[in-house]
Order: structure tokens, then C-alpha cells, then sequence
């Protein structure tokens, strides 16, 4: 009999949502075959079993969460002494596992299976332990809950979904006055995506001393001759190029000029990356990736776009992969698309610069000559490290990159 714990799938990875089982109990399993989809805090990825055996026992179900280290399954004949074991006394033997000793978020899974349950009923149920805590914590008497986990185990789903039906017990004389138009609103849980990007980023702008510099450029030309390539593209069969593909490459370029904003803090050191690799941040249904364009500013504006375009509709499918969301050097927001014409992003640690992109429009300019015309102009705010750079560097990057946005068949030379 072996234990499978649940695996360490991404750098930054501490807890996994298992999505599917492939694989049911008393289903034979062959070295390699796919066991289960983990969701991580970047992807929905395939576990492959490292070893053949029959699956004894599921111990998390579909829809839960786990800790790096944690036992997920049991392959092979079970031990009869396990199945008397209680759940709380088989998470607690769990401390053993080396991966959960030293991970401190693995310490801190087994601090919520040790959560008092009240009552002999409730502890002989069977139930996984954040079904047993959510049960303490919402009243749900687990007895009066009809498990839809495997083998009848109560799931936290079914404890969720016992409590909206719980009636009030209070008496008239105990119960708070409560106005009628009072809406309590629906609790809706955090996706582990976003809250491990929310805890990522709420460090960022807590630890980097951010600054921000906004600039503007004229894109009447670049506007024009995203018109004439698209038009040779569609000809040819081609991805089309957008706005943003265009600023891809011109940050590329201009990060050539400026190697400390294509930088990132290493200790007391500054490290300066030889490779230009773009993140391009991606808005999916619960939260936000950054997938990656490598080399960015040895790659032409149409090979950007075809992978642009490939990798945001990888990303809104959770089909990106750990590689392509890993060793960006430097990130773009674009949320023009949604009409914002200037907003702030926060650093993507530990990179030195986030560039965020707002929507291009139709404004009345003052010409050199004093004339008024309607011209097409785009706002990006940088946001930047005052560690790594100062305000100077950041209007010089700016400067150049305003150029070339100015000027943009140096683009595509």
C-alpha cells in the first residue's frame, strides 16, 4: 500500500484544488496514466500516477483542497486499521509526510482538522476535515447531512449547502431586530487563483516602494499602419495584430535601451536579465494569469500576435502550462479594451515595471501650427520599484517608448 500525496505542480504552488478524478476506488491504475486534474494557483493540470496499484481510497474528494505533502488517495489494499482510524486521526498521522512538515501552509492544514467537533455522532461520520470545520463554524449537525463524496463522505459542499437550508431558532424576544430591507448578501468562497494572486500582489505593493509615471502618445500612424498589415495578414491567412501586440513589441525594443527596467531584486543585488520576456496580463472568471512571450524583441509583431491570441485563449481554458507563465521580466496590462483610459497597476514581483495600458481615443489636439484636430491618443501609466529604479529612469524608458509608439514603422524594421 502506498500513500498519494497531493503533488508540488508550480513554483509558487502551497495548497491544490483537486478538479477530477479520472480514476474511481477499485479502479486499477497503470504507471502513467492521468489519476486526477489539480487545480494549482496558476492552472488546472494533469497528475500522472508514478506507480501501478488498484485505488484502496480516495480521501479528497472532487471540489476540495489540499496542502503540498497531504494524503489525497491510498493506493493498494487498505489496512484494516486504517479504516477504524477516524478522519482527525488520519490527518493528524499525516504530520509525518516530509513534504508537509516543511511547508508551513501544510502546518497549517492540519491546524484546521484539529478544530473541536462537538458530540460521539459527530466524529464516528464520515467526513473530510473542511467539511467537519465549515460544520462547526455554520452549526450544521453532520448526522442530518447526506454525504455526496465517495463511499457517502460528507463533503464541504453538502455541509454549504445544509446550512442555506437551516431554519432560524431564535425566539421573537432573542432574535436581533433586523429591518426587513436588509439584504445579507451571498458569500461567494475565493478561487485559489485569486487568492494567491491577492496575497502575491497585496505583498508586492506592501514591500516595493511603488511610483508611477504616466505618459501619452499621438497613434495616428501606428494606427494607420496596424490597418496596412492587417490587411496583407487577412490576405495571407494570418492572426490579425492588434493595438496591443504593437506595444509588446515596442516595450521589447525599448527594454533594450533600458536593461535595469528589464530587471528584477535578487537580495542586495540587481539582476539584470539578458532575455526580454513580456507577461501579458489575462483576465479570466476567477482571477488573472500572465502568461509569457519569450524574446519578445527578437520576434516580429505577426509571430507575437499568433501567440498573444493563442496563449489568452489558453489561459481563459486553464490549459497554460507552468513554462508559460514562468520568467516574464517585465508586464503589461491592457485594459483598454473595456473602455479605461488610464489606471495603476501593481508590480508583479520580483519585476522592477509593470506597464499598464489604457484605451485609445478620438481627442482634440492642439497641432504645432496652433490648428485643432481630432487625433488618436493612447495614456500608459508605468509602475515601477523605487528600489531598483529611479523616477529619471522611468521617464527615460517612457521617452523612448513613447518614440517609437510615435514612430512606429521602427517597429517592424
Amino acid at each position: 500500500m502506498s500513500t498519494i500525496l497531493m503533488p508540488r505542480l508550480s513554483d509558487t504552488m502551497e495548497t491544490g484544488v483537486v478538479v477530477t478524478w479520472h480514476k474511481q476506488t477499485g479502479d486499477m491504475v497503470e504507471a502513467g496514466e492521468i489519476l486526477a486534474d489539480i487545480e494549482t494557483d496558476k492552472a488546472v493540470m494533469e497528475y500522472e500516477a508514478y506507480e501501478s496499484g488498484v485505488l484502496g481510497r480516495i480521501l479528497v474528494a472532487e471540489g476540495e483542497e489540499a496542502a503540498i505533502g497531504q494524503p489525497i488517495a491510498v493506493l493498494g489494499d487498505e489496512d484494516p486499521e486504517d479504516d477504524a482510524a477516524t478522519p482527525d486521526e488520519a490527518a493528524a498521522s499525516r504530520s509525518s509526510a516530509p513534504d508537509a512538515q516543511s511547508s508551513p501552509v501544510a502546518d497549517a492544514a492540519q491546524s484546521f482538522v484539529a478544530v473541536p467537533v462537538s458530540g460521539p455522532a459527530i466524529e464516528r461520520m464520515p467526513a473530510s476535515p473542511l467539511a467537519r470545520r465549515d460544520a462547526v463554524e455554520l452549526g450544521v449537525d453532520l448526522t442530518q447531512v447526506a454525504g455526496t463524496g465517495p463511499g457517502g463522505r460528507i463533503i464541504r459542499a453538502d455541509v454549504r449547502a445544509a446550512a442555506e437550508t437551516l431554519q432560524p431558532t431564535e425566539t421573537a424576544e432573542s432574535a436581533p431586530a433586523v429591518s426587513q430591507d436588509v439584504n445579507p448578501g451571498e458569500e461567494v468562497p475565493l478561487s485559489l487563483l485569486r487568492r494567491t494572486s491577492g496575497k502575491r500582489l497585496a505583498d508586492s505593493a506592501r514591500t516595493a516602494p511603488h511610483f508611477y509615471l504616466t505618459a501619452s502618445a499621438d497613434l495616428e500612424n501606428l494606427v494607420d499602419l496596424r490597418f496596412e498589415l492587417n490587411a496583407q495578414l487577412t490576405e495571407a491567412g494570418r492572426q490579425k495584430v492588434s493595438i496591443n501586440d504593437l506595444v509588446i513589441r515596442a516595450c521589447a525594443l525599448t527594454l533594450r535601451q533600458h536593461p535595469d527596467v528589464n530587471s528584477s531584486l535578487s537580495g542586495d543585488n540587481l539582476l539584470r536579465h539578458h532575455d526580454i520576456n513580456i507577461g501579458v496580463a489575462v483576465a479570466i472568471y476567477d482571477g488573472l494569469l500572465v502568461p509569457v512571450i519569450r524574446n519578445a524583441d527578437h520576434k516580429s509583431v505577426g509571430v507575437i500576435a499568433e501567440e498573444s491570441a493563442s496563449l489568452a485563449v489558453r489561459a481563459r481554458e486553464r490549459q497554460l502550462t507552468t513554462d508559460e507563465m514562468a520568467g516574464g521580466t517585465f508586464t503589461i496590462s491592457n485594459l483598454g479594451m473595456y473602455g479605461v483610459e488610464q489606471f495603476t497597476a501593481i508590480i508583479n514581483p520580483p519585476q522592477a515595471a509593470i506597464l499598464a495600458v489604457g484605451a485609445s481615443r478620438r481627442e482634440a489636439v492642439v497641432l504645432d501650427d496652433g490648428s485643432l484636430a481630432a487625433r488618436t491618443r493612447m495614456r500608459y501609466t508605468l509602475s515601477a520599484d523605487h528600489r531598483i529604479l529611479n523616477g529619471a529612469d522611468g521617464a527615460r524608458f517612457l521617452a523612448d517608448l513613447t518614440k517609437l509608439l510615435e514612430n512606429p514603422w521602427l517597429i517592424i524594421a
